[in-house]
């Protein structure tokens, strides 16, 4: 592609970008109207100083006209009130605007990611994520609020004070303005760097958040081995680099300001220069050029104002392409004609389904099952063979790559998501709970429950019991992921979710693999009233607990290599007669 061409799709982009950008004004358009009235007559408000003192140079003070002086001097103090006023208006209610564009872009936010599939979760980090909702969002604010502010009144205040200054003398305003293309020539060639240097420093602050966010969630297990240096090593080195990053950005924002200082420093040196050459050959009288030496500034201040809102419209700009980086991943979407699934029955076929979560390592190959209303299908085999990923498949987590799965001889690309969802129940060896009261944590299985359902749920659980002998019974807060919970305990609470959910099919995924035998005891007798009736698939690590399902498969490398009931299996002699055997001389002692 020619360079022309990468430019043109570039500036597409960037209009784009834009369009984008604009739309969240639409709801605030009054609000903004107002606010950049406000700073409009703010502006015009600063021509009146200079106009002001050239009248009194070259007017009042020559005809000693006190009393003029004095009423202008009032005036002046009366425009300054007024001016007060409306920069507090600017400065609260135009960043309350911001804060309102904010606060959508980050419903819109979380209500895209909800939409994502899973595989988007897989490959991004929880704290990137954070740091795009809160940090980059922030510098979109600033933007928002002082973006057009500086374009449009700063270009209005360029023309109005250059108009101004030319009433004075026109070819020293000239000659100022012939300045003004140094200034740009020097800001245009250091803001590239400086937009790529805030960039990194962007991503390095994301890694910052993510290693804190990964850190702060395992804090009990760096306790428990006692690796808290380790910790330190691994923040310390995404801390280098956010250092380094920083030091990049702020060298960079260094020669911008600096070089762009030069340059206006230089324009009061050719205004005393060339002012005082006008005024030494009489093409300028002393008042004008008092006033003008005043007034500079005037122009100047707008120019460097837009021209040091490059910083800010990079961060801001930044902030919004990674904003919008995200807005932009694919959602999960239903098939244009996808059906409601209605009430499932619970009948599951897949149908010869490979699946690949990278393109060159396929972790299904050629997958057969047909599990039947009702029937409770157990999968056993070596860690990484696919079992969970079995599991995932059915409530469309994720799309095969080839094959079919079909519910109630329904391919499963034909029922929409949320139906397909709302009809299986899942419970897995890591539970999540939210940071609220047993009583919500239990309501998540069906929102529309009655206080008695979350009752009935929780004691066909088993911890019905335990939470009433709790100070606050079913308002008690169980903290962060459950943290003042047993692992026996948030098991339980999850599966008085599922029951309170009611749904035909039940995925167990290695449920109880992490307890110890008398809590699994107590979660099986939960497990086994949850499973009556419903089709249940149990991925399980422990295959003791699984002799009497109707049927087992066994999944290693991606397929399955054997199926059949657990005697079947047994008088195989197959690879299930191995695990099995390892794990009974393991209970038993026997070496």
């Amino acid at each position: 592609m020619s360079e022309n061409a990468g430019a043109k799709r570039s500036r597409k982009e960037t209009a784009g970008l834009l369009k984008r950008f604009i739309s969240y004004y639409k709801p605030h358009k009054k609000l903004f109207a107002m606010d950049m009235t406000a700073a409009l007559f703010v502006s015009v408000i600063g021509v009146v100083y200079p106009v002001i003192t050239r009248t009194m140079l070259n007017t009042l003070i020559p005809e000693k006209n006190y009393r003029m002086i004095v009423i202008f001097g009032m005036l002046l103090l009366a425009l300054y009130f007024v001016k007060m006023c409306l920069n507090y208006f600017i400065q609260y209610e135009g960043h309350m605007m911001g804060v309102y564009m904010q606060a959508r872009m980050r419903t819109d936010l979380f209500a895209h990611l909800e939409t994502l599939p899973y595989s988007f979760f897989d490959n991004h980090e929880t704290g990137k994520i954070m740091t795009r909702m809160t940090n980059d969002l922030f510098e979109v604010v600033e933007l928002a609020h002082h973006g057009p502010e500086n374009l449009i009144i700063s270009a209005l205040s360029i023309i109005i004070s250059f108009t101004y200054l030319s009433t004075i003398n026109i070819w020293l305003t000239l000659i100022i303005f012939a300045c003004v293309p140094f200034l740009l020539v020097i800001s245009y060639s250091l803001r590239k760097k400086m937009r790529q240097a805030f960039r990194d420093s962007r991503s390095a602050l994301a890694e910052i958040n993510a290693s804190m966010e990964s850190s702060i969630s395992g804090i009990r297990v760096t306790k428990a081995f006692t690796n808290a240096e380790k910790e330190k090593e691994k923040f310390e080195v995404g801390n280098g680099k956010f250092q380094k990053a920083r030091k990049a950005a702020y060298s960079a924002m260094g020669r911008f300001h600096s070089g762009n200082t030069f340059v206006t420093d230089v324009f009061n040196v050719v205004v005393l220069i060339a002012g005082g050459l006008f005024l030494y050959n009489g093409r300028i009288r002393f008042g004008d050029y008092s006033a003008f030496i005043v007034s500079v500034n005037m122009f100047i201040g707008p120019v460097m104002t837009l021209i040091n809102f490059m910083e800010q419209f990079e961060n801001g700009v930044t902030g919004f392409e990674r904003f919008c980086e995200i807005m932009d991943a694919k959602p999960e979407t239903d098939a244009p004609d996808a059906q409601d699934a209605g009430q499932l029955e619970g009948h599951i076929e897949f149908r010869d389904v490979s699946y690949a979560y990278d393109e060159d390592k396929n972790v299904l190959r050629h997958v057969d099952l047909d599990i039947g209303k009702g029937r409770k299908f157990a999968l056993v085999g070596p860690s990484g063979g696919g079992k969970t990923t079995i599991c995932h498949l059915i409530p469309h987590f994720y799309d095969v790559e080839s094959g079919e799965i079909l519910l109630d001889g329904k391919e499963i690309h034909t029922l929409t998501l949320e139906s397909v969802r709302r009809n299986i129940g899942i419970v897995q060896q890591d539970i999540y709970l939210f940071n609220d009261s047993m009583k919500e944590n239990i309501r998540y299985g069906r929102l529309d429950a009655t206080d008695e359902e979350i009752e009935l749920a929780a004691k066909r659980a088993n911890i019905h019991d335990y939470i009433m002998s709790l100070p606050n019974g079913y308002d008690t807060n169980i903290g962060e992921r459950g943290v003042r919970l047993s692992g026996g305990q948030k098991q339980r609470l999850s599966i008085a979710r599922v029951f309170l959910k009611n749904p035909p099919i039940l995925i167990l995924d290695e449920a109880t693999s992490a307890l110890d035998n008398t809590t699994e005891i107590l979660i099986q007798q939960a497990l086994d009233e949850l499973c009556r009736g419903r089709t249940t698939l149990v991925v399980a690590h422990r295959l003791s607990t699984i002799k009497n399902a109707d049927e087992i498969a066994v999944v290693s490398d991606g397929r399955i290599t054997e199926q059949g009931t657990h005697d079947e299996l047994m008088a195989k002699q197959g690879m299930y007669y191995d695990l099995y055997q390892l794990q009974f001389r393991a209970n038993t002692g026997i070496v």
